[in-house]
């Protein structure tokens, strides 16, 4: 998928069996053409998508014992001053 402007979105139709304009309300979206409801993927790109995000690694959370340890020491006339 490449970037695209609001007008150039489309949606898969399963009555169309195709991507095309729609109409969004706010719980659902509708085909221009046929007035059936469309979701975001077709079945096989729904597969595709998902097989990928599978292969892909998981990002990894640090532990608090990794986390990087910063040691902010003021100078003696610093100390207590309010920056303005």
């Amino acid at each position: 998928m490449s970037d695209q402007d609001f007008y150039g979105d489309r949606k898969y139709c399963p009555a169309c069996d195709d991507y095309v304009s729609y109409l969004a309300s706010i719980d659902t979206s509708y085909c221009i053409d046929c007035g059936a409801e469309v979701r975001l993927f077709s079945k096989e790109d729904w597969e595709r998508f998902q097989s990928g995000l599978e292969t892909r690694p998981r990002p990894r959370r640090r532990k608090k014992s990794e986390e990087v340890q910063v040691d902010v020491t003021l100078e003696d006339d610093e100390q207590g001053r309010e920056s303005a």
